[in-house]
């Protein structure tokens, strides 16, 4: 697998981007680089993202090329991180207010409404990272040929626990927010509470499948 290619932010941080598409295997490859960065001494945080990893260090660092060596030399030795995800349905009503963008992607994809329900709800995904906003997950697996681009312009309000596709992946909005992916449905299920511990429903690595709650027209 091609090493990332990695870009300095600023004086205190890098990113490792690896070229698209971006894949499970990429994405565990990202975690285990995550996972030995995150006890360097030099490394006060890593931040995953869909196909790349943010490195900031504890200080500004004079030389970024130190770091930037101590990652290509890790890289070739890093075997894919094994997540323990946990298994998590997440029931979905299907259409009507919830799922306004059902008619578009289905001019998109060519596919009929049922189609997409039963191909949405048919797959398995993983998360692949926190994102965005506080328990957005982004989720890869989304079956090819339901990819569907965003929204050229996003909504400004968005309910929570609308179910949507983004380009080639799905996810959930864990609140009401700005937004410009295709929405298929909604769930009641809670995606984000400050109260708990963690706070968010799903982490990187979860495997999730969507269920059918019900179809609305």
């Amino acid at each position: 697998m091609q090493g990332p290619q990695i870009h300095p932010l600023g004086d205190s941080a890098l990113l490792c981007s690896l070229p698209a598409p971006a894949t499970l295997a990429q994405q565990q490859r990202i975690w285990a680089l995550a996972a030995l960065a995150a006890r360097w001494e030099e490394v006060g945080e890593v931040v995953p993202g869909m196909n790349n990893l943010t490195l900031i260090a504890r200080r500004p660092v004079a030389d970024l090329d130190i770091l930037t060596q101590r990652i290509n030399q890790a890289w070739p030795k890093l075997g894919g991180a094994q997540s323990e995800g946990r298994d998590i349905e997440i029931p979905v009503v299907y259409g009507g207010a919830g799922g306004p963008d059902l008619e578009s992607v289905a001019r998109h994809t060519k596919l009929s409404i049922d189609d997409i329900i039963s191909r949405h709800s048919a797959g398995q995904y993983v998360v692949y990272f926190i994102g965005f906003m506080p328990g957005f997950a982004y989720m890869g697996g989304l079956a090819p040929e339901l990819a569907t681009p965003r929204h050229t312009t996003p909504r400004v309000s968005i309910p929570a626990g609308s179910v949507g596709i983004g380009g080639e992946q799905t996810g959930i909005y864990p609140m009401a927010s700005p937004g410009g992916w295709q929405l298929l449905g909604r769930t009641s299920l809670p995606l984000f509470d400050p109260a708990q511990d963690p706070p968010t429903l799903l982490r990187p690595g979860d495997r999730v499948r969507f269920t059918v709650e019900r179809v609305e027209q």
